[in-house]
């Protein structure tokens, strides 16, 4: 089967489960979209696993909530699937003068600043921060924010800036914490710990936009092996007779190192 066949069958797969399908009959954007981004991250999940059979699955996954979104579409008469890849189709030739026209942008870095220069000078786009979705993730919202920023100068010149940076917001929110003690669970924060606090994050993203970590990844990546060391650790001291949740900190803490050692 050729990849014209198989989109094409695809395609019409999905027409069938509009008309014939009591689920998909119902389904609109708002009821799509959260699946939607479900599958983007189980995309993203399978190949920073190398689990390529993984990937295989959820890139089909993830293709067809492409196909049914534009299914939605052509039904408002707003256009189709065809319509979208011919549009992506033009926007990646008009994003890459330095490939199919006379620009020259020779590393990573100068093709990332002409996209963005591109957006304005062909697309209309108005402001520096124009097009950010409301609806990115905190830490990518602010690694974008700080993206447009950067493309019209507003940037430190190494990584020394941001670095030096984190250890001014985090001097203030030890200040703003100490003001404010240790509060009672489930209350409202201190205000100002709770903007101290953001400057803290927002300028921690700052130091991992410069070193080309996806700060949502990195995040990812810590809760979950923090997730399996702990999970280990009280395995560890099940195995030797004692109930892990009981334990003092220090006990805890002990297991944890162990766990920790195992796993890596």
């Amino acid at each position: 089967m050729s990849l014209d066949e198989a989109l094409l069958d695809l395609h019409e797969l999905t027409r069938q489960l509009r008309r014939e399908c009591p689920w998909d009959r119902e389904q609109t954007v708002a009821t799509i979209v959260p699946h939607t981004v479900e599958e983007a991250y189980e995309v993203a999940d399978a190949a920073l696993a190398a689990d390529d059979e993984a990937l295989h699955g959820e890139l089909g996954d993830l293709l067809f909530q492409v196909t049914f979104l534009s299914l939605l579409l052509e039904e408002r008469g707003a256009g189709d699937l065809e319509s979208v890849a011919r549009d992506a189709h033009a926007k990646l030739v008009r994003r890459h003068p330095h490939v199919f026209g006379d620009a020259e942008a020779r590393t990573p870095g100068r093709v990332r600043e002409r996209w963005e220069e591109l957006k304005t000078e062909q697309e209309g786009r108005e402001g520096i921060f124009h097009d950010v979705p409301e609806t990115l993730p905190a830490l990518l919202e602010a690694r974008k924010v700080q993206r447009r920023a950067a493309v019209v100068g507003y940037d430190w010149p190494d990584l020394a800036g941001p670095l030096e940076k984190v250890r001014e917001e985090l001097a203030e929110l030890e200040e703003a914490a100490a003001r404010a003690g240790d509060p009672p669970p489930e209350t409202e924060p201190d205000p100002a710990a709770f903007h101290e606090l953001g400057d803290l994050l927002f300028t921690v993203v700052n130091v991992a936009r410069r070193l080309n970590v996806d700060p949502e990844l990195a995040l990812r990546a810590t809760t979950r092996r923090f997730t399996r060391r702990v999970e280990l650790a009280a395995e560890l001291a099940e195995a030797a007779g004692e109930d892990w949740r009981a334990l003092d900190l220090a006990a805890q803490d002990a297991y944890y190192d162990r766990a920790k050692e195992s796993l890596g």
